[in-house]
């Protein structure tokens, strides 16, 4: 059985509904470990959107800032739906985290995870190079997170335009 499956994708590339789909397809309890904010409408309508479309039956878990804290309290009865480390770490350097310290914690987490996990991501080197130092640093330690998440993971899958591509498989 496979216990961390790793989905990434550009932004609306179908990655999250993907990912739903996994964790709706197990027995298992289902978790969703929620890291956006709805600063704005827009994202509230977003993040309303992902509630509709999981549907009733799932433990919503805010976490915009300790992921790593909530993973580690989860069981092997449950399957986790992590969305999304982009915002994830979008949080950490809003909030002048040291990036590198708290991917280590987060990986560490993902480690000792008891739940089957399963962590949306969204693909931020395929474009141009962003115009700010903030952005430039944001794009590098998301690549960073991203290596980090697929090297560790049993099954990684890219998803462009909803079509859904194994990159890597657990081997048995």
């Amino acid at each position: 059985m496979t216990k961390f499956t790793f989905v990434l994708g550009g932004a609306a590339s179908g990655k999250s509904a993907h990912a739903e789909g996994l964790v709706q397809a197990s027995e298992k309890a289902k978790v969703y470990v929620a890291t956006a904010q709805a600063f704005d409408m827009e994202m509230q309508a977003k993040i309303d959107d992902h509630i509709f479309r999981r549907g009733p039956g799932w433990t919503t878990i805010e976490a915009p800032f300790d992921a790593a804290a909530r993973l580690g309290g989860l069981s092997a009865d449950q399957i986790c739906l992590f969305d999304c480390a982009t915002m994830w770490l979008a949080n950490q350097m809003q909030d002048d985290a040291l990036p590198d310290a708290e991917q280590a914690r987060l990986m560490a987490a993902i480690d000792g995870c008891r739940a089957e996990l399963v962590v949306v991501s969204n693909e931020v080197g395929q474009g141009i190079v962003p115009e700010n130092s903030l952005a430039r640093r944001f794009r590098e330690a998301q690549g960073r997170l991203n290596i980090a998440l697929a090297q560790q993971a049993d099954i990684v899958v890219h998803v462009v335009a909803g079509l859904p591509r194994v990159l890597k498989a657990q081997s048995t």
